[in-house]
């Protein structure tokens, strides 16, 4: 048998917090690490697989035979093998073979904790470091203003894999590729972050990235993992934050991953009431166990602490918090209250916002949340789970749902459209467009769009434009904001040959023009996560289908009038209540000719009088173009 040298990472202190479940930097001691010992170069490798009877590491190196190079299991019962073995390199390939206590049972597994994987359909872990040099300190010392809840937030969410394509060689853009196209256009745009779907190593195309077997290692698809810190590197060089989807929800079967790691239910929980997805048919985390909290908080902390990540995108939040989500009577069992609630999740996703808002101050977790479960974005010291944000998922189908309609009965659906005001403000709501919204049947969101072509792109134009000026951050899936005509298909580059086109030519410097006003009017951000923020001038003009009113900032000076004409019908004289003396003055119309509106426009100042209307002391009459928003600020 090969020399394996006795040799740890560990302390008797991290071995302490591993079990306890309060160690939140594994991945600087679980692993492959090159390190010197004795003089001679090589790599330590540690694996948890406490029922293992033995664990060998096979690679290239040893032919992938078994038995060749085993690991020594430590001896203070805490199930880690460890050992160091000379001569080893980076890039070597490799995988741990295990043998189980239990009917001894072997299983063939990548490391948890590798920093890069093979490319898919390759299934092994390869031993890697890089010395990557950042030149983001700029952003880093300032990215707190960037990522505040009172900072402009106008997120662009992006499929590497489809955003753009190489045409001429048939393949995926690169991470080096991409730093260069999608930062320059998300700069262009004007967003203030990226948001991208799981870039963790993923064996299956068509899960998107959602069913995860590599939670340490950006995939492969797209380069190296130092490529990878470059184009973060580049965004916040350019003035962007990004946020990465991360999916501590499940974890797909497939042989080289998580579930049955060691002949035992070590990742998942073995009852499957709790432990089986059945609708993705993937395997759910054990969150009432220590070391599997432990895996879990140290990997969102690893992307914050060593991509520069600017936050988390947790991804279904909701079929983590029932033990009943998606499930039968009888196919669930109640907790210890006899709730549907499950309490280790609860106390896990608290424990993950308290350590990533203690050790990361400036960043931001979001979660993708589709309940009316209470205070998801309330801090924990008041009850909460700690979320910095919530996805707005009611505000959404309502808002698709009333756009989809003909203008001619959105009299007789008002209350869908003003209804969300009626609970924005019970957490940090971002408003999301997202991929799940343009795939499976759904339509892209200008498919949606009734009418003909004007007034499908005019529609669109007024649901961008309500968006922007509604309470709370935003988020649009790539696509949308030129007009893509057909649904999401993540097999394909998005259809940039539209942009050929004038109609979705406007879209894009409408979209453009949109996130620019949103980012220089503080008025539309200040207080997005504030009743304070918000005044209804009119919410009941249902004949009309005219929505009008406030967003207030830190100044009242800064404060603009929104109003929203839902139908085709230009409204002249259209009279509105304004709360003080002086002018309006139109800053903003979705109507314009630029954006392929019709121009109709308040070219002059609106004088304000001393007309009680809607409630209020005074009144102007201004002019609302058809399916537009106006953004006023006063004078």
């Amino acid at each position: 048998m090969a020399n394996v040298k006795p040799y740890s990472l560990f302390t008797e202190f991290d071995i302490n917090l591993f079990k306890a479940g309060k160690h939140f930097r594994l991945y600087e001691k679980f692993g492959s690490h090159i390190v010197t010992v004795d003089g001679i170069d090589g790599v330590y490798f540690a694996v948890w697989a406490p029922t293992a009877k033995q664990v060998s590491v096979i690679g290239d190196f040893n032919y992938w035979m078994e038995g060749e190079h085993q690991l020594n299991v430590r001896w203070d019962s805490s199930g880690i093998w460890e050992g160091f073995i000379p001569l080893v390199g980076k890039g070597t390939t490799y995988k741990y073979k295990i043998q189980s206590n239990n009917s001894d049972i072997k299983t063939e597994k990548a490391d948890p904790y590798a920093r890069r994987y093979e490319h898919n359909p390759k299934t092994a872990s390869i031993v890697w470091d890089d010395d990557y040099k950042w030149k983001d300190k700029a952003w880093m010392k300032t990215r707190k203003k960037h990522n505040a809840i009172d900072a402009p937030y106008s997120v662009y969410e992006v499929h590497l894999g489809s955003w753009k394509k190489n045409i001429e060689e048939n393949r995926f853009m690169s991470y080096f590729e991409l730093a260069d196209d999608l930062v320059n256009y998300v700069s262009d745009m004007n967003f203030t972050h990226v948001e991208l779907m799981p870039i963790m190593e993923f064996p299956y195309d068509p899960s998107w990235g959602y069913q995860v077997t590599g939670y340490f290692a950006p995939t492969s698809r797209f380069g190296y993992p130092e490529e990878f810190k470059y184009l973060v590197d580049k965004l916040h060089q350019a003035g962007i934050g990004i946020i990465l989807d991360w999916v501590p929800s499940h974890f797909p079967e497939d042989a080289h991953g998580l579930g049955f790691f060691d002949g035992s239910h070590l990742y998942e929980h073995p009852d499957k009431r709790k432990g089986y997805h059945q609708d993705w048919k993937s395997l759910i985390f054990n969150y009432e166990r220590n070391e599997v909290r432990s895996f879990l908080i140290s990997n969102a902390a690893f992307w914050m602490d060593q991509y520069h990540a600017d936050g988390l995108r947790v991804d279904a939040v909701a079929s983590m918090l029932f033990l009943d989500y998606s499930r039968e009577d009888g196919e669930w069992e109640p907790n210890i209250y006899g709730g549907r609630e499950n309490l280790a999740v609860i106390s896990f996703l608290k424990e993950l916002n308290e350590e990533i808002y203690a050790s990361f101050p400036d960043v931001q977790t979001i979660a993708e949340e589709s309940t009316a479960f209470p205070m998801v974005s309330k801090p924990t010291f008041v009850g909460g789970l700690g979320f910095g944000m919530k996805w707005m998922m009611g505000w959404m189908h309502d808002t698709l749902e009333y756009f989809a309609k003909d203008p001619v009965y959105r009299k007789y659906h008002h209350n869908d459209i003003t209804f969300s005001l009626a609970y924005a403000f019970t957490e940090n709501f971002m408003l999301p467009l997202s991929h799940d919204e343009v795939v499976y049947g759904k339509n892209s969101i200008l498919g949606r769009m009734p009418g003909d072509e004007w007034q499908r792109f005019a529609n669109l134009r007024l649901l961008y434009g309500y968006m922007f000026t509604h309470p709370g951050t935003k988020l649009l899936f790539m696509g949308g904001e030129f007009g893509q005509y057909n649904e999401w298909n993540f097999q394909e580059s998005l259809d940039w040959n539209l942009l050929d086109f004038k109609p979705h030519q406007d879209m894009q410097n409408y979209y453009k023009s949109l996130n620019a006003i949103y980012k220089n009017t503080p008025a539309l951000y200040e207080k997005g996560f504030s009743g304070e923020g918000f005044e209804w001038i009119s919410h009941d003009d249902h004949e009309n289908c005219v929505m009008s009113y406030i967003r207030k900032g830190y100044k009242d000076e800064e404060n603009v009038v929104v109003v929203c004409n839902l139908t085709p019908t230009v409204r002249k004289k259209y009279r509105i209540g304004i709360t003080a003396k002086g002018k309006l003055v139109e800053i903003f119309n979705s109507d314009a000719k630029e954006f392929g509106g019709s121009g109709i426009a308040n070219k002059k100042e609106t004088t304000i009088k001393k007309v009680p209307w809607n409630g209020k002391d005074f009144s102007a009459e201004i002019t609302l173009p058809p399916l537009a928003v106006t953004i006023f600020k006063f004078k």
